[in-house]
């Protein structure tokens, strides 16, 4: 998959799915920035570990919730590359609880960051792609956003929106030459899984249908591929990478 000459934006990237997804489009040509919040150190290793493959790379802090931060950092991204291509929504959370204990905060915080995220950098892109019929746009969804999962509802609600969101960014400019589509991961092998309860790993492995859990890279490779031109006659899908996980 070739994205020579592509500029790609990763939210979220310093670590995990999203880290994977960036050094994928740098690998397959695309000069990438992305955004942290927290991770400086992180994030200026990766800025780093680009560069040496020959790539320009570009971190900002900015938080993803906040509608100005999204819009002046796509702002700096066209002020150093010229133009943006590719847009990837992945900056997200959990935190998790039942519905009668969830707090307004919980609820707030996971629909702030992971759907109203979302928003705030697809509105700073869709009048660049307007203006240049051309645009990929990918938004990482979850499986819990189609089956809903117990003590997430602010994170499966917020995942299920994604879906909805990206149906309608698709039609809406489909006729600019913008593709949008979403992948939808199970359980895959990231720091934070790592941390999790070995319970939580056994349950989740006993609904995997290939018995092991997904590596970022997995994700990452249906992701490039969505950015390619290979992909361009597919918009509007959800593409879950769950190793069978959902069915």
């Amino acid at each position: 998959m070739n994205l020579e000459g592509k500029t790609a934006i990763v939210t979220g990237a310093s670590l995990g799915i999203g880290n994977a997804i960036l050094f994928k489009l740098a690998e397959s040509g695309a000069n990438v920035a992305f955004n942290y919040r927290k991770h400086k150190t992180e994030a200026d290793e990766t800025v780093g570990k680009i560069e040496a493959m020959g790539r320009q790379c570009l971190a900002v802090q900015a938080d993803v919730s906040n509608f100005t931060d999204a819009d002046n950092m796509v702002k700096e991204v066209v002020a150093k590359f010229g133009r943006v291509d590719i847009l990837v929504n992945n900056a997200g959370i959990n935190w998790d609880g039942v519905i009668w204990k969830m707090t307004e905060e919980q609820w707030d915080t996971v629909i702030d960051i992971n759907l109203k995220g979302y928003f705030n950098y697809i509105r700073a892109v869709a009048p660049l792609f307007r203006e240049q019929q051309y645009g990929k746009i990918v938004n990482v969804s979850s499986i819990n956003g189609l089956r809903g999962k117990f003590g997430q509802s602010n994170y499966s609600a917020s995942k299920a929106g994604i879906i909805g969101l990206t149906k309608a960014v698709a039609k809406e400019l489909g006729k600019y030459s913008v593709n949008v589509n979403s992948v939808a991961p199970g359980l895959i092998e990231t720091d934070m899984m790592k941390d999790a309860p070995e319970n939580v790993r056994t349950a989740a492995l006993q609904e995997i249908t290939i018995n092991r859990i997904g590596q970022p890279e997995e994700v990452a490779n249906v992701v490039v591929f969505l950015c390619s031109e290979l992909a361009r006659h597919i918009t509007g899908e959800v593409i879950k990478v769950d190793g069978g996980q959902y069915i």
